[in-house]
């Protein structure tokens, strides 16, 4: 049995409830009705694998909730003759609706089954339907069907202290702005484009005891604007975007404290909220290429992926190991680049627009310290990473030997190093942490106190083997810049 899965990291118990639907002929008139609801919310019933289709009618799941709270649904979806990955066949989207409202659309990838979660909003304790529909105005016109598995729902409850959390967290609409690379325009352009995939959540203590402050966190699976995908693999060891959304103070009741939910809003500004709540949920809208947001909304797509998994402490986990727990992500990021024309075989050196394909990269995440004198506007120090594979002399650096893609931050810093293709991480024979100066050195010291992981891609784009990159701590300075982290 499939169940929602919650984060190790954060203490949520799992009760759920099953939803359940089989398929049923499309001759019927009407929605097409699924099999059993479940009884309570901790009993589980039956489930089957089911088509919503195109040329027909939305697939309706009835199910019921044990208590009031906020409900979620995990789904595995699939849709073939979908590639994200090829023009014309990017995408086939479901449209969600609860009680005959709507709850989100789920962008469909590709063939592959693949675990989804989703919020449904705030329900009462009781009987519910979940409506599925395929939405031809929004999806791609090779697909026809989207294969739906393991369909379960759970509720949060008024009583849990996590409560608070999910019926915080931001509904996000979709953009509709010129610019978008293949010439994407109108409302749907986040079904081939920068799709809001994960959500997840932060808290820290607020100055009133018993407060909380709760930031929710949104990747995107590319960004249009912004950061050029050169500079964010060596920056940010990816090409997914990540991005702070929404952040708010809380009472010991769990609810928003008047005045203080903020957004991130266009260029990475911080705007104290303005706009329409949904019973608790504030309503935003990618409005920028750089998937900033905006507190109107008037776009037609609704996304609304489950942020009930925490990210618990920032300073000892970066953001992109939150989608390491979900590695179809990664299929998907390189898939989007690929079918941009962001890759090419051999990049120029020089290049700011291109990479190599996104198998030929070390992925690594490190966590340094850096002493004082602190950064200034005559320069600063940073660090890359060096690869050293076997029978190469070569020292393959993160930084492609531009300083300002060096890691300069002092949280948990993720890039990756461009490596020959084919390399494997059995290949790898060396990784060395290396000081950087950009202007005038200031004369810090840098601690690399550990690498969180190191992986490359596999065939199928998804993290792969891991490289054992276990380092104890080690200080680069102006007189020792380059220390080993790893040599077999």
């Amino acid at each position: 049995m499939l169940v929602f899965a919650r984060s190790a990291t954060h203490g949520l118990r799992r009760s759920v409830i099953a939803g359940a639907a089989l398929a049923c002929a499309a001759a019927l008139t009407g929605p097409v009705p699924a099999a059993h609801a479940a009884e309570s919310d901790r009993s589980a019933g039956s489930h089957g694998t089911f088509g919503v289709h195109r040329d027909g009618r939305p697939v309706v799941v009835p199910f019921r909730t044990g208590r009031d709270g906020e409900a979620l649904v995990t789904l595995t979806v699939a849709a073939p003759g979908i590639d994200w990955g090829t023009p014309g066949r990017e995408s086939a989207v479901l449209r969600l609706l609860v009680d005959g409202r709507p709850a989100g659309d789920v962008v469909v990838f590709g063939a592959t089954p693949t675990e989804r979660a989703f919020a449904l909003g705030t329900l009462r304790k009781g009987r519910h339907e979940l409506s599925l529909g395929y939405a031809a105005d929004r999806s791609s016109p090779a697909g026809s069907v989207v294969r739906v598995s393991r369909l379960r729902t759970e509720t949060v409850g008024t009583a849990d202290r996590e409560h608070a959390a999910a019926a915080n967290a931001p509904v996000l609409y979709g953009r509709s702005i010129p610019g978008v690379p293949g010439g994407a325009t109108g409302p749907f352009q986040n079904a081939i484009s920068d799709t809001p995939v994960l959500a997840w959540y932060q808290e820290a203590p607020a100055p009133t005891a018993g407060h909380r402050v709760l930031t929710y966190t949104i990747v995107w699976t590319n960004e249009d604007g912004g950061t050029s995908t050169p500079a964010l693999m060596a920056r940010w060891g990816r090409t997914t975007d990540i991005e702070w959304a929404y952040r708010v103070e809380v009472d010991g009741r769990g609810k928003a404290v008047p005045g203080t939910a903020y957004f991130q809003s266009p260029d990475h500004g911080t705007k104290l909220f303005a706009g329409r709540y949904e019973d608790g949920h504030p309503l935003l809208q990618t409005c920028t290429l750089n998937n900033n947001l905006c507190d109107v909304v008037d776009n037609p797509m609704r996304f609304a992926p489950a942020a009930v998994e925490r990210l618990v402490d920032p300073k000892k986990t970066a953001r992109e190991e939150m989608v390491d727990r979900h590695p179809w992500v990664y299929p998907v990021m390189t898939a989007e680049v690929r079918r941009e024309g962001r890759v090419v075989a051999d990049p120029p050196a020089d290049t700011t627009t291109l990479i190599a394909d996104p198998q030929d990269y070390l992925y690594a995440v490190i966590r340094k310290t850096t002493s004082a004198p602190p950064p200034g506007a005559a320069g600063w120090n940073g660090v890359a990473i060096g690869v050293r594979i076997k029978g190469d002399p070569t020292l393959y650096r993160s930084d492609r030997g531009r300083v300002d893609w060096s890691l300069q931050r002092d949280d948990p810093a993720a890039t990756t190093v461009r490596l020959p293709h084919g390399t494997r991480a059995s290949d790898i024979v060396e990784v060395v942490a290396i000081r950087t100066v950009a202007g005038v050195d200031p004369g810090s010291t840098i601690t690399v106190n550990g690498v969180n992981r190191a992986f490359v891609l596999g065939r199928d784009d998804r993290p792969g083997r891991a490289v054992p990159v276990r380092p104890k701590p080690v200080t680069l300075s102006a007189a020792a810049p380059e220390a080993v982290l790893y040599r077999r």
